[in-house]
């Protein structure tokens, strides 16, 4: 195993040894499935992820009345690869991705979209004469469509059908109404996911509409292109939160064509974009190319054997693990910078990742199947990064460290490493910036949490376990990339900080703890119950105490070698979860662990390190079988997926290699799901992964040869060849 830092604290030890699919398809567009096999985007089912979980046994407690899990959180519609548009059908503002599988009525469409209460801009809505407001529609899922790049959907109400597709930064929507009604199209601009802050329409031309929204700094422009003439545009409360304006169209046509682009610069910039990408192609055209791009894609990872639902879940995980970060720059490379300032530059600019979520799998799966984007997220932060004085977070930990390093060291270059490298630590060493805490975190070598009498799940604190947990591996991630550098004295600082994670780690019960500003440890103390950010980050001490991806073997002899580990693993994953313990966001447990938020997804493969691999597999499998596609309708999933990071996790586990440590360009290999994955990566050789009948690990071959442990290396990803799983029954 190729090591970067021969300190002994790299991520593996040496020492180891051992898609029913819902098919939405445009009139007229052709099959989804060809004669033989299908379509990859035709096992993708984009409702996976958008129902509710609601049986208390998988939750792990009953849910408060009227309190919807937070599981799932996705939307459905018609978006393009980390594209600018998200066309979507929103059924509820302030719900996280706007659509909920269980609601009844639509109340319109809109262009942005995560999955983070945030977005749904620009919602739109066709209504026909004499509607009044509130403007709304029941539907029903029988006469619901959608697919990659496409979505449909009857308006019972209304009596119109509507089919919406998109390109990367602008959308087009065909309504057809069924009556001779007058046709209006409701600009609901007032709402959006965040409140509204100003809104702005116009007509400009007989069929042209423009203006924008804007929340608080940030304003989202569009221009608009209608296939018939506008009589008059009627506004109610312009500008003001919960305002409107209906469009009334000339004429009744029986299929309106609404084409729209997005830009976060103009009017001018979203005219453009519109025209560059839609221009005079309809809807079928459009969802063509959208289907291409997807297929390109998803034909990253192709695979053979396994059940059609295996396909299923594994297709729409890699699928929904390439919809955000979301593009910001214009067809004509303008974007508008974090100090308000547009700016053009030879990269496309992207928001900046979910990077607490996402770190542990989902950019490491960016980085192989879409180098030019990560290339260009890791610019945009950059950018970010030189206006700020350091490189920006997301959420909690300085995560960054790892993507950037990750990324630099599987071969993702054309961007400035030393100007990132400088940033970073900036981050790692400077207050007042994305580590908050740093002074203490460096002087004691953890970071305290108040003495707080009865402390409950919302507590507010410092969440000083986790800090220090996450900047322990964010010093071993950027001391990476520091040795690649030739900066021996920062690498050598880095790594020693890198091994604070031992002082939050209380012999004395075995759990990772909160600690206060004297040293004492936190009492009294419950290692099963939740916090926010007391102690924990939306975790307890179970689900943290074996986070340390980057010394797996001496987190391993803190529990006091490897039976004792062994055990420890053995609870777990066995002792119940106390159904008392409510948190709205950690839910879908299997004994302790939480495969629902992603504080502790790395514990499944803590085995390896207890030397068997053997009980990782048993609980991957398990988690793969029973914790994706459940629920009444089969569309739920036990936790949020958070910006793509629960998908990507089964999109590694199922492919058979997991990036323990992300910043790390080496991956932990299991079984995979599937007699045989191909990999056909970009600027990498193509790689087979094959496995035997069984499901239990005896060891791996790699291009025929045995290997001493369970790691595979990106060199060999980037070079090709046949990675060989043997197993055993």
């Amino acid at each position: 195993m190729k090591t970067v830092i021969k300190s002994g604290i790299s991520l593996l030890s040496v020492s180891l040894l051992f898609l029913s699919c819902k098919e939405g398809k445009n009139q007229g567009d052709a099959e989804i499935r060809n004669s033989e096999n299908s379509l990859l985007t035709s096992y993708v089912n984009t409702f996976l992820g958008t129902a509710p979980l609601t049986d208390p046994d998988m939750v792990g407690y009953t849910p408060p009345e009227n309190w919807r899990v937070w599981a799932g959180l996705v939307y459905p519609g018609s978006s393009l690869p980390n594209a600018m548009v998200q066309l979507s059908p929103i059924t509820e503002y302030g719900s996280g991705a706007g659509y909920e599988y269980e609601d009844t009525e639509i109340i319109g469409f809109t262009h942005t979209n995560k999955g983070h209460w945030n977005l749904c801009n620009i919602p739109v809505l066709p209504v026909p004469g004499g509607a009044e407001y509130p403007f709304r529609s029941s539907f029903s899922h029988d006469r619901e469509e959608a697919s990659p790049a496409y979505y449909g959907v009857f308006l019972k109400d209304y009596n119109i059908d509507v089919r919406l597709s998109s390109t990367l930064r602008a959308g087009i929507h065909e309504y057809t109404f069924n009556d001779d009604q007058p046709r209006n199209i409701l600009f609901d601009l007032g709402r959006a996911n965040n409140r509204v802050s100003d809104w702005k329409i116009t007509s400009s031309g007989k069929n042209r509409l423009e203006g924008y929204q804007q929340m608080g700094r940030e304003k989202i422009y569009f221009s608009a292109l209608l296939n018939t003439e506008i009589a008059q545009v009627h506004k109610k409360n312009e500008g003001q939160h919960e305002g409107y304006a209906l469009v009334e169209l000339t004429g009744i046509p029986e299929t309106v064509v609404l084409k729209i682009g997005l830009s976060f610069v103009s009017t001018a910039n979203a005219a453009e974009n519109l025209e560059k990408e839609i221009g005079g192609r309809n809807l079928a055209e459009i969802h063509a190319e959208g289907v291409e791009t997807w297929e390109a894609l998803l034909a990253s990872v192709t695979v053979e054997g396994g059940t059609e639902r295996e396909k299923e879940l594994f297709y729409s995980s890699l699928y929904r693990s390439f919809l955000w970060p979301a593009l910001r720059s214009d067809h004509n490379g303008e974007f508008t910078d974090e100090q308000g300032e547009v700016k053009k530059k030879d990269f496309r600019y992207y928001t900046i990742p979910s990077l607490w979520d996402t770190y542990r799998n989902k950019l490491v799966l960016l980085s192989l199947v879409s180098p030019e984007v990560t290339r260009d997220v890791i610019r945009s932060l950059i950018d970010r990064g030189e206006i700020r004085g350091f490189i920006p977070t997301f959420f909690h930990g300085d995560h960054a460290a790892a993507f950037i390093t990750g990324s630099y060291l599987r071969g993702i270059t054309g961007f400035d490493v030393e100007k990132a490298y400088e940033l970073l630590l900036n981050n790692a060493y400077k207050e007042g910036g994305t580590r908050p805490f740093i002074a203490e975190y460096i002087e004691k070598g953890y970071i305290s949490d108040p003495d707080v009498e009865n402390p409950h799940v919302e507590t507010k604190a410092k969440a000083g376990v986790s800090k220090t947990l996450e900047y322990a591996y964010d010093d071993y991630s950027l001391a990476l990339l520091a040795e690649a550098l030739g900066d021996t004295e920062h690498r050598e600082d880095l790594v020693k900080r890198s091994g604070n994670y031992a002082n939050v780690f209380d012999r004395s019960v075995n759990f990772m703890r909160g600690r206060l500003d004297n040293g004492d440890w936190i009492t009294p103390f419950d290692p099963q119950y939740p916090y926010y950010e007391y102690m924990y980050r939306e975790a307890n001490a179970w689900q943290l105490s074996f986070y340390v991806p980057h010394d797996m073997p001496g987190l391993v002899e803190l529990y006091g070698g490897r039976e004792a580990f062994e055990s420890k693993l053995d609870s777990l994953f066995t002792l119940p979860w106390n159904p008392e313990h409510i948190a709205r966001n950690v839910s879908g447990f299997m004994g302790q662990y939480c495969h629902g938020n992603q504080p502790d997804h790395e514990a499944p493969y803590a085995y390896y390190f207890a030397g068997k691999p053997h009980k990782s597999q048993e609980v991957i499998d398990t988690l793969l079988a029973e914790y994706y596609g459940v629920g009444e309708h089969g569309l739920a999933l036990v936790g949020m997926d958070d910006a793509g990071e629960m998908s990507s996790w089964y999109v590694f586990a199922a492919m058979g290699i997991y990036p323990l440590s992300p910043a790390d360009p080496e991956y932990l290999v299991s079984v995979p799901l599937f007699d045989k994955v191909h990999l056909n990566f970009k600027d990498a050789g193509p790689v087979e992964i094959k496995r035997s009948g069984g499901r239990k690990l005896k060891e791996i071959h790699i291009n025929g040869s045995k290997s001493g442990g369970f790691i595979v290396s990106h060199d060999f990803l980037k070079q090709g060849g046949v990675l060989e799983i043997v197993t055993e029954d």
